[in-house]
């Protein structure tokens, strides 16, 4: 059965796992302190509001969406399905994320169950998301991780991840994301957790906030997203 993480209780029993799993996490987790829930909405617009802050400052993005959101409320995949290229060009979207907003549409319209990713193995779930135009593998595990509350999804390409695995396990470079899924094999089902736990110990190491990071450049192709 694939693990969830919907309450604060459900990351708790997580840490305590991994933890008898791991005991080197045990070090990482008294520095990090408590282990936050992080949850926001899933569905198309989950999905569509991870997409619009790619490439952009954290206030574009929110300008952005609120424009998205007021022209289309609610923000269904059909209205966007059949809306004019031009319609959401001047919201601001680029033409890179009108098409993957299209191609996502199109997709539920022909049967794609987003919220049914949550049931799936991560990799599964992963492979089914990566397949979908212009969403890539950072995109993918972090709607699986943060909308869906997956418990396994590993953001192997998120540098704040990278660079938390660099200083918690004093590893000589900060990993890549191929480097990264070896490393965190021994913590399935739940490399979520893990995320998490490395996310909040970023934070309290440089003393400011672990917000997901893509990688760099990011991009809206099927590689990387």
């Amino acid at each position: 059965m694939t693990l969830r993480l919907e309450t604060q209780d459900d990351v708790d029993s997580g840490v305590r796992q991994l933890v008898k799993q791991d005991p080197r996490l045990k070090e990482i987790v008294a520095t990090a302190g408590r282990i936050p829930l992080r949850r926001r909405p899933g569905g198309f617009a989950g999905l569509a509001q991870i997409i619009v802050a790619q490439q952009l400052s954290t206030a574009s993005a929110g300008a952005i969406w609120a424009r998205l959101t007021k022209t289309f409320d609610p923000l269904a995949p059909d209205k966007i399905r059949r809306a004019r290229t031009a319609t959401l060009a001047r919201i601001g979207l680029s033409a890179a994320k009108i098409r993957a907003f299209k191609a996502i549409a199109g997709a539920i319209r022909d049967g794609l169950d987003l919220d049914a990713l949550a049931d799936m193995p991560a990799d599964e779930a992963h492979r089914a998301l990566t397949a979908l135009h212009g969403v890539g593998p950072w995109t993918a595990d972090i709607y699986l991780l943060f909308c869906l509350g997956h418990a396994d999804a590993w953001p192997a390409g998120d540098l704040a991840v990278q660079e938390a695995m660099r200083l918690a396990f004093r590893l000589d470079a900060r990993p890549s994301a191929k480097e990264m899924a070896p490393l965190a094999e021994d913590w399935r089902p739940r490399r979520g957790v893990a995320a998490l736990i490395l996310w909040t110990y970023y934070r309290a190491v440089k003393k400011r906030d672990a917000v997901p990071i893509p990688p760099t450049p990011p991009t809206l192709s099927t590689s990387t997203a």
